[in-house]
């Protein structure tokens, strides 16, 4: 999926600036509150969502709460839960964010602690599952490498409003082990 120029060298610019930034958080050892503010920061900053109106903090779902949720033109879009960035991205932490998922009937959620950033395709089906779709660490991604610019795009509004992750899943899919096999049997 081609990259417009703009979006490019925002995602570029934005990777640049705040490497520095995760990495001083990471050194000084924020808590959550703290990384999801830095969160906030870059989907506005780098995947171009509008602060004000299309990134909700605390997002309400059935008396408990997700660190955040994009908005497109009022639809929710993607649930994010953030740990603070000292913390490993463990099974339980997935869990809970797919469990807000689940209960909103969105399909994709990110986990986050600000440097590894996991995306997962949540699916619908007895029993509810969740399949990890994209994974990045914002410390090791080149801001002028165009593989990482590709994979930022797809979390981007831009890509959102394109269905990037959807047909980046798809691909996915169809490459999968299991549907190779099938095939070749």
């Amino acid at each position: 999926m081609p990259i417009p120029k703009k979006v490019a060298d925002r995602l570029s610019a934005g990777l640049k600036r705040f490497k520095p930034v995760l990495e001083s958080a990471k050194s000084r050892d924020v808590n959550e509150s703290d990384t999801s503010m830095i969160v906030t920061d870059m989907l506005a900053d780098v995947f171009g969502f509008d602060k004000y109106n299309e990134i909700t903090r605390e997002y309400a779902i059935r008396g408990t709460y997700c660190d955040l949720a994009t908005k497109i033109e009022g639809k929710l879009q993607t649930l994010i839960e953030v740990k603070a960035i000292g913390v490993d991205l463990r099974e339980n932490h997935i869990k809970q964010a797919v469990d807000y998922a689940a209960n909103q009937g969105v399909e994709w959620v990110v986990l986050t602690n600000g440097q590894i950033w996991k995306v997962f395709s949540v699916s619908f089906s007895k029993p509810i599952t969740a399949d990890l779709v994209l994974e990045l660490d914002m410390l090791t991604l080149e801001h002028n490498d165009e593989d990482a610019q590709e994979d930022l795009f797809l979390l981007s509004k831009e890509g959102v409003q394109r269905s990037g992750l959807d047909a980046y899943n798809d691909q996915l899919r169809v490459r999968s082990r299991f549907n190779l096999a099938a095939l070749i049997l």
